[in-house]
C-alpha cells in the first residue's frame, strides 16, 4: 500500500510537470517571446497530431510502412546476430577469423553507408532494411557473446562431471543462461532498427515517418515536426512494452 502511494505521488508529479511544461511552452509562443516558427506551440501541435492520425490518416500509413521495414530489418539482424554470436561461442577460431572484419564494419558511421544502400537497393524497403539491419546485427551480436561467456562455469564443470555431452552443455546450459542477457540485446536492436529506417527514410525514400519529417521540416511546418517526433517517441515506447511482454512471457520460467 505505501509503494502504491509513493507511485500515485510520483506520477502526479510527473502530470504536474507536463502540464506546466507545455503552459509555459504555449504562453511564450502564443506571447511570441520565441518565434512559433522555431519551438511551434503545443495546441497546434495536438492539432495536428489529431487530423494526422484520425481525418487524412496519412501518419497511420506512413507508420505502417516504417514498422515493415523496422520488422524485417529487426528480424534479419536478431536472426543473423544470435546465429553468429552462438557460434563465435561454441567455436572461438571462428570469431578470430571475423572479429576484425566485423570491428572494422562496426566502427562505420552508418548514416554514412546510407547513399550506398540506396545505390544498391533503390528508394523503397530495401535501403531501409539493410540501413536497420547493420544496425541490429552488431548490438545482438554483441549481447549475444556477452550472453554465452557470461555463464557461470560452476554449472559447466558440475554439467561435465555429471556426463552430460558437448551439445548437451550448449543447449541446456549456455544458451539457456544467455538468453536474458540476449533478449536485453533484442530489446536495444528493435529500437536501433527503427532508428535506421527512419534515418534512411530521412536521408532519400518514397514514404514513411522519416520520409514526412523531412517533407515537414522542408516547408517550415514546426508543429507537424514535433507531432511526428512525439509519435514516434510514443511509437518507441510501445515497442519497448512489447519486447518486455514477450521477455516476461519466455523467461517466465525464471
Amino acid at each position: 500500500m505505501k509503494s502504491l502511494k509513493v507511485d500515485l505521488g510520483v506520477l502526479a508529479a510527473q502530470l504536474v510537470f507536463v502540464v506546466v511544461f507545455l503552459g509555459v511552452w504555449e504562453w511564450v509562443a502564443v506571447n511570441r517571446i520565441v518565434d512559433p516558427i522555431f519551438i511551434g506551440r503545443p495546441t497546434k501541435i495536438m492539432e495536428h497530431l489529431f487530423n494526422a492520425l484520425f481525418v487524412e490518416r496519412d501518419l497511420l500509413k506512413d507508420t505502417a510502412w516504417t514498422m515493415w521495414a523496422t520488422l524485417i530489418a529487426f528480424a534479419m539482424g536478431s536472426v543473423a546476430g544470435v546465429a553468429f554470436g552462438l557460434i563465435f561461442s561454441v567455436w572461438s577460431w571462428c570469431e578470430r577469423f571475423f572479429n576484425p572484419l566485423f570491428t572494422a564494419l562496426n566502427a562505420l558511421p552508418r548514416i554514412a553507408l546510407a547513399p550506398l544502400f540506396i545505390l544498391w537497393f533503390g528508394l523503397g524497403t530495401g535501403s531501409k532494411v539493410a540501413l536497420g539491419f547493420s544496425l541490429t546485427f552488431f548490438i545482438v551480436l554483441s549481447n549475444t557473446v556477452a550472453g554465452a561467456r557470461s555463464v557461470d562455469q560452476d554449472w559447466l564443470v558440475l554439467s561435465r562431471m555429471l556426463g552430460a555431452k558437448r551439445a548437451q552443455i550448449f543447449w541446456k546450459v549456455t544458451l539457456v543462461s544467455a538468453v536474458p542477457t540476449i533478449f536485453s540485446g533484442l530489446r536495444l536492436g528493435l529500437i536501433y532498427a527503427l532508428l535506421g529506417v527512419v534515418g534512411s527514410e530521412i536521408i532519400a525514400s518514397q514514404n514513411g515517418l522519416g520520409q514526412q519529417l523531412t517533407y515537414l521540416a522542408g516547408t517550415f511546418n514546426t508543429n507537424g515536426v514535433f507531432a511526428v517526433l512525439i509519435f514516434m517517441s510514443f511509437l518507441g515506447i510501445l515497442l519497448t512494452w512489447i519486447m518486455d511482454q514477450v521477455e516476461r512471457y519466455l523467461l517466465r520460467w525464471r
